[in-house]
């Protein structure tokens, strides 16, 4: 499974990056506009961070302003995936662009049925959101469950990438569903490493160490 953060911030890529875990990034407006930057401007700043898949997402709604908007962006980097949501406008986009070697990220899947659709006008990724699911009391994870059977069923290269993952929990349960990525808040990164086991384990380690060897100090 690919790790992929979900964040426009810069700090926070910087740090997912220094651990070396992290394949791709992606971002929306929402994200770009919290921190301040016009998406291009932001967007280059983090294909210079992560050498990965970066989506970054038109804002136009119908089909001319979307291809207009995907060659602008496609343009920036050759790792830029054009994220586009999952409507008429935003298949047909995809579907149009896909044959020009431009990817597509297809967002707000909420259905096995438009995961289809995705799959079917080529998309690189679909995007099923699995915390807003949950948000209306149905089981999110089980959509992200379904699209890769579906998709395994007929060898599909559209990859599940899941999304609106908010705990160390989701992600385990994405990978246990086939997700080929996750895409995770840097907060969930971040807990993903935390077990009081771990913590308890490693203060007995050094605690034994340090009696045995009081004048040695801490190994590092």
């Amino acid at each position: 499974m690919k790790f992929f953060l979900d964040t426009a911030n810069l700090d926070e890529l910087k740090k997912g990056a220094a651990w070396g875990i992290v394949d791709g990034v992606t971002t929306n407006p929402s994200l770009i506009a919290k921190e301040g930057k016009p998406i291009e401007e932001q967007v280059r700043r983090i294909c210079d961070i992560v050498d990965g898949p970066i989506s970054a997402e038109v804002v136009a709604t119908e089909f001319d302003g979307m291809v207009k908007q995907a060659h602008e962006l496609s343009a920036i980097h050759p790792n830029i995936i054009v994220k586009v949501p999952l409507t008429r406008d935003g298949i047909r986009t995809c579907a149009t662009l896909c044959k020009q070697g431009i990817r597509f990220n297809l967002t707000l899947c909420f259905s096995a049925a438009q995961a289809l659709l995705a799959a079917k006008a080529g998309a690189t990724f679909v995007s099923p959101f699995v915390g807003r699911f949950d948000d209306i009391a149905e089981e999110g994870m089980a959509l992200v469950d379904t699209i890769c059977g579906i998709y395994s069923n007929y060898g599909f290269k559209t990859e599940v990438l899941a999304a609106s993952l908010r705990s160390p929990l989701h992600v385990v349960q994405a990978a246990q569903a086939g997700a080929h990525i996750a895409t995770m808040p840097f907060k969930v990164l971040d807990q993903l490493f935390n077990h009081p086991l771990t913590d308890r384990g490693l203060e007995q380690f050094l605690k034994d160490y340090k009696k045995a060897f009081p004048d040695t100090g801490t190994p590092r």
